[in-house]
């Protein structure tokens, strides 16, 4: 029988991220991650602090996997490549985005403000404003994230439309069909747009 590779902190938090992508972030319990590995639970001690260590490096995965786009003259377009590859990487890991999204994280969150912070201060903005800014986007961004990770768009037997109809409001009435349906992408990207055009206006002020 070939040896058991060593233990390390990468296995560990390679482990949890499976775990969590197969059965939620609910499901994660020290017990069933050393039952993952094949270990006793107290083995995993010499590699990692406790459970939140553990959720802090799963969610620290999706921004390594963020591909940074180059920079070109057209900051709002680089805005718009930033946003996307962030909205990629997260919805690369559907589960474990949840928490990145929401932890308090180290440096591999850093260059991504980093590059939103450039992309601001290309479009105009003073180090404080361009601070506020990239706050904006990325909150907008992390926003839309988690509703659409969230939610479902389906509404197969119209039975949300048929209740937004009923409520008697007029505008939400007259707006049921469109309102029991949300197109993810469609939305993100109106909204990005819309955010990048008060930008702009706010930088030209």
């Amino acid at each position: 029988m070939a040896a058991r590779e060593p233990l390390n902190r990468a296995k560990v938090v390679t482990a949890a991220l499976a775990l969590v992508e197969r059965h939620g972030v609910e499901a994660l319990s020290m017990r069933k991650l050393a039952a993952e590995l094949g270990v006793e639970a107290m083995s995993l001690y010499n590699h990692v602090k406790n459970k939140d260590d553990v959720l802090d490096a799963i969610a620290e995965v999706v921004f390594a996997d963020i591909s940074l786009p180059p920079t070109t003259p057209d900051w709002r377009a680089d805005a718009h490549a930033l946003a996307d590859a962030f909205r990629e990487a997260a919805l690369a890991h559907p589960r474990t985005a949840s928490l990145s999204l929401t932890r308090q994280l180290g440096y591999p969150a850093i260059p991504v403000t980093e590059a939103a912070l450039g992309i601001l201060s290309r479009a105009g903005y003073d180090l404080e404003r361009a601070v506020h800014a990239s706050r904006a986007l990325l909150a907008y961004v992390i926003g839309t994230l988690l509703r659409e990770m969230g939610s479902t768009s389906a509404d197969p037997d119209g039975l949300r439309e048929t209740a937004l109809a009923a409520t008697g409001l007029p505008h939400v009435t007259a707006s049921a069909a469109h309102l029991a349906v949300c197109h993810h992408e469609s939305e993100y990207r109106f909204g990005l747009d819309l955010l990048l055009d008060a930008l702009a206006l706010r930088a030209a002020g």
